[in-house]
């Protein structure tokens, strides 16, 4: 089993993400994560999506999403062809701030965002397993909340949606 980023541009249409997560759950896959957002071409929206599958069951997947109408297309691409990172967001109560926290903060270049009478809110970005890391480190500290993003990814390898839909007309 590998993990994978799958990179779907589709037209923003109503019920996209139901179509493409139902191709996961007939399968009995479980998407880790999974994030819509603009791209650069107005009109088109990215769809990241991770999950851990076999490399047979990636390129299944991929056939099957690009198959929906909507979709424009599909690529996926394994981690080292990915930058990634994910955002972290932990409430703690103002009373836990000391040097002990401080330091914390420090070492891991996080950033407070929100500070209110009763709580601080500490911001990070990293991928998962530093994410990860820092939460198991905060919840001594009488961790509130904790809020984590799916991965934001860009594909290393050279293409362009652009060029692939000139590639069509």
């Amino acid at each position: 089993m590998n993990r994978y980023t799958i990179l779907v541009y589709t037209e923003n249409f109503i019920g996209i993400l139901n179509r493409i997560t139902i191709i996961f759950t007939r399968r009995g896959i479980n998407i880790d994560a999974l994030t819509a957002s603009e791209s650069r071409l107005d009109g088109i929206h990215k769809i990241t999506i991770e999950v851990t599958v076999t490399p047979e069951q990636i390129i299944h997947l991929v056939k099957q999403i690009d198959k929906i109408v909507d979709v424009i297309k599909t690529y996926h691409f394994t981690d080292s062809e990915v930058v990634y990172q994910e955002i972290a967001l932990y409430k703690l109560p103002t009373e836990s701030l000391d040097p002990g926290l401080e330091k914390v903060i420090r070492q891991f270049n996080a950033h407070i965002i929100a500070a209110e009478k009763e709580f601080v809110v500490i911001e990070f970005t990293g991928h998962k397993e530093d994410t990860q890391a820092l939460l198991e480190i905060l919840k001594p500290f009488n961790l509130l909340e904790f809020s984590r993003s799916g991965r934001v990814a860009i594909a290393k390898p050279k293409f362009s949606v652009q060029e692939y839909l000139n590639n069509q007309t």
